[in-house]
């Protein structure tokens, strides 16, 4: 009985003590504590663009009062750059909405005849432009004097939500488009002796692969960068935060592989540049560590590459039996080792059929068939001849890119789906095919594989970066994808992700150690830190510590978000 009047005052200490410098929930939109007029017209002055008020692209269909014109929104929903431009926009929808514990959905549908209200969801209300370090800066240091939630979004690219936060201030890095190229970069901090220099090209945080691919084939050179209908993924964030992989990684490693630089702006407002001998230990945190964690990332600096022909090579073949789709997926796996070993990459498909696009980089037509045309005679024989093939010789990437990827009518965006991955081992491909293609074929609506491992990725130091290790003893990663309609309730979407975790348990016996992709990553792994950052977990978590002693930097299943509730307002434990 004693003890209780020391209660209050004991929960007080342990705010000031453990958490020194930091408040034990975050301030939201709403809140009493939410800062006033004042406060925002202060920032405002600061800052080299209005604030910015996102609102979900939808709106325009439910007010004339609303920025935009619903004509617009619906011709532009499932187009990713228009989305991009848009600060209220995700890529995937869902991640606009927000689900309260009693299953109410918050939410604006783009069907206004489903009859529901439009609301805000989990779009922050209020946001800063940036397009400078000094917005950034005055954006961080607003956010952390009023203990608020700080969402980074460049173009809304995400199947974990990191780009949304309900009630938070948005810090929107689109408008960062700066590009340049040196044919003889030296990473800042160097010893003065160090005569090895790159052709690198630096990109601002709001630069997307499709330009910055145009940008660099006027160099006359090549980087490896991320492969997206339309190219609108970002070039110099979450992507290589995330690892960075691409049809490309088999002959030139990953994104994190190919990065010289990064600056960043660090939770005290501090503007750096950290590389391997300025800040290495940062450098190695943002090479696989997740973005969003450590700060904000200004520019990147890649290391490019000659331009290159290459063979593109493509097999679809209806699996007309469960007998035929284990012979013919099997051999697939048995497969991959020899063409990923080549630096070969690429995509498919896995179901009642099998669809594969493949690249192989400086590879004749004549020599990509001495790999490729047994497999496809393989799978001639077990199907009756029932396949469609593709072999052709292509001049550039740039060529390669316009005809396949960048001009394609299909969408990747506007949906509402939540996504798993594996990392495929070479040891199964290697040691047993057959229970690797029992598993993807048990998988009701089948598999998607990017075969974007082995390889370059694989003669890699794993230590050397702080990407998931499990990355260099793959071949490639394989996920599954669940998804619900407009207006779905609560019950319904709730199905939708109990299928999704009992699709993961099963993807999980690919592998010994549960390694994951974590940007196509599930928002409910059984333990993220070992999925998403396997050993790595411990040495990321004191880096970050370090430089964001206050942990103003949180996102979903991101390094550090251990200590915070599942809605990541208030630290726990």
């Amino acid at each position: 009985m004693a003890l209780a009047r020391y209660v209050p005052i004991l929960l007080s200490l342990s705010k000031t003590f453990l958490f020194p410098g930091a408040e034990s929930c975050r301030c939201l939109y709403g809140d009493s504590c939410w800062p006033n007029e004042t406060a925002f017209s202060t920032l405002a002055s600061q800052l080299s663009q209005p604030l910015v008020y996102p609102v979900p692209p939808a709106s325009a269909c439910y007010s004339s009062t609303t920025a935009g014109s619903c004509s617009d929104v619906t011709a532009n929903f499932r187009n990713a750059t228009w989305r991009a431009d848009q600060p209220g926009a995700l890529e995937n929808i869902n991640f606009e909405t927000f689900m309260f514990p009693n299953g109410t959905i918050d939410a604006c549908y783009l069907n206004v005849s489903l009859g529901f209200t439009c609301k805000q969801g989990s779009v922050p209300s209020i946001g800063v432009d940036a397009r400078s370090v000094a917005d950034v800066q005055a954006a961080v240091t607003f956010a952390k004097r009023h203990n608020l939630r700080l969402v980074i979004k460049n173009t809304g690219h995400d199947y974990l939500g990191r780009s949304a936060g309900r009630g938070g201030l948005m810090l929107w890095m689109h408008h960062l488009k700066d590009k340049s190229y040196d044919a003889s970069f030296i990473p800042q901090g160097a010893p003065s002796g160090a005569k090895r220099t790159y052709n690198a090209v630096t990109l601002g945080a709001g630069v997307q692969w499709n330009e910055a691919y145009d940008f660099v084939q006027q160099q006359g050179r090549f980087v490896v960068g991320g492969i997206s209908v339309g190219g609108s993924v970002g070039a110099a964030g979450g992507w290589v935060m995330g690892a960075g992989h691409s049809a490309f990684s088999p002959l030139f490693g990953l994104g994190v592989d190919n990065v010289l630089q990064f600056t960043i702006v660090l939770a005290d407002g501090t503007f750096l540049t950290t590389n391997a001998y300025q800040h290495p230990d940062l450098f190695w945190a943002l090479r696989g560590g997740g973005g969003g964690t450590y700060g904000v990332v200004i520019s990147v600096t890649y290391q490019t590459h000659p331009i290159f022909p290459l063979t593109t090579l493509g097999l679809v073949a209806n699996l007309t039996s469960p007998e035929i789709a284990q012979n013919v997926v099997t051999e697939f796996v048995k497969f991959h080792p020899n063409f990923s070993s080549a630096g070969w990459g690429g995509y498919g498909a896995i179901s009642s059929s099998i669809q594969v696009l493949l690249v192989a980089p400086n590879v004749s037509l004549s020599d990509a068939n001495e790999i490729f045309v047994p497999f496809v005679d393989f799978v001639n024989n077990a199907t009756g001849g029932a396949v469609q093939t593709l072999a052709l010789e292509i001049p550039s990437f740039a060529d390669w890119y316009a005809a396949f990827i960048s001009p394609s009518t299909t969408s990747q965006v506007g949906n509402r789906v939540e996504i798993a991955s594996r990392l495929l081992p070479r040891t199964i491909a290697l040691n047993d095919p057959a229970k690797a293609a029992k598993i993807m074929l048990s998988i009701e609506g089948g598999v998607v594989f990017n075969s974007v491992a082995g390889g370059a990725v694989s003669s890699v130091d794993p230590s050397s970066t702080g990407l998931n290790p499990s990355w260099r003893g793959a071949l490639a990663e394989v996920y599954v994808t669940e998804s619900w309609p407009d207006g779905a309730s609560a019950t319904t979407i709730l199905q939708a992700i109990d299928r999704l975790k009992k699709n993961t348990d099963v993807l999980d016996q690919l592998t010994e150690d549960s390694g994951s992709f974590l940007n196509e990553g599930s928002l409910h792994e059984r333990d993220f830190k070992k999925s998403f950052f396997g050993s790595h977990y411990s040495k990321l978590k004191d880096i970050k510590t370090k430089y964001d002693p206050t942990s103003l930097f949180v996102v979903v299943s991101g390094v550090g978000s251990d200590d915070w509730d599942k809605d990541l307002r208030c630290r726990v434990g």
